[in-house]
């Protein structure tokens, strides 16, 4: 890894949904040889003990809502470390490349002359999926994916295709969407989506609290009621994530439990 990862050099490294042991082989070499790592809010505990103790950590936020840095001083913090001959590791939360904002830090490192490379993660969907022991794609039913991220401004509509959204032979993957799950709901049947399509809610994917969350489109507002802001959700919609028959479940990271909602969902 020695000759990968050479001083002046900076790689964004996928953290993965949270698991340490979802971490890819290449990611810990690198945190390993790291002089300076940069870290988002979403990155937990249990990984950044991976770290060497003679390492620098430097938290730099990045959580919806609550940005710790601002992108423009995570660039410039990032080339100063770099200049400096440091080994710079930007650790993201899943797949530096899925709404990571990779191409702003990407396009500033060249500008300044200094080396910068991708190490991928395993996104949240994938995670998600397969906790709940599900499929993102469903011969016949699921022929696409697509990744859709929910965060606007404070006070702005969602600028979305829901149009293209609402494609009955599509699974969406919608990232940082619990505050906007009426608005989501609402555009998508509005634009053609059935109300009963299948929807699953995964909620801190991958840890010991996760919680996986399953019921149908017109119900999405409810099922997300008992999340708080702190914790990291996905939105799943789409027949590959419908559950056996119509009964609603919810599983936690202490096993499953069946439960029966209320008739509202």
């Amino acid at each position: 890894m020695s000759h990968d990862f050479q001083p002046g050099t900076v790689w964004l490294v996928g953290a993965g949904p949270g698991d340490p042991d979802l971490l890819t082989r290449k990611a810990e070499r690198l945190l390993a040889a790291a002089d300076i790592v940069f870290f988002d809010a979403l990155v937990g505990p249990a990984i950044l003990a991976l770290v060497s103790p003679a390492t620098k950590l430097v938290g730099v936020g990045k959580r919806s809502g609550r940005h710790s840095k601002d992108q423009g001083s995570i660039n410039a913090l990032l080339a100063a470390a770099a200049k400096a001959g440091k080994r710079v590791v930007r650790l993201k939360g899943g797949d530096p490349s899925i709404f990571g904002r990779s191409t702003e830090e990407i396009d500033h490192l060249a500008a300044n002359g200094i080396p910068v490379r991708i190490c991928p993660g395993i996104t949240a969907a994938s995670a998600a999926a397969a906790s709940a022991g599900a499929s993102l794609t469903l011969r016949g039913l699921a022929r696409k994916l697509t990744f859709v991220t929910a965060h606007a401004r404070a006070g702005e509509a969602l600028d979305l295709d829901w149009t293209a959204l609402a494609a009955s032979d599509a699974t969406l993957a919608i990232y940082m969407g619990r505050a906007a799950a009426a608005e989501i709901a609402r555009n998508l049947i509005a634009a053609g989506r059935a109300p009963d399509t299948a929807v699953m809610v995964a909620v801190n994917v991958s840890l010991p609290d996760e919680r996986i969350i399953r019921g149908r489109l017109s119900a999405l507002a409810f099922l997300v009621e008992t999340i708080s802001d702190s914790d990291p959700s996905l939105l799943l919609i789409g027949e590959a994530v419908a559950a056996a028959g119509n009964e609603r479940t919810v599983y936690s990271g202490e096993g499953a439990m069946r439960v029966a909602l209320a008739d509202r969902i």
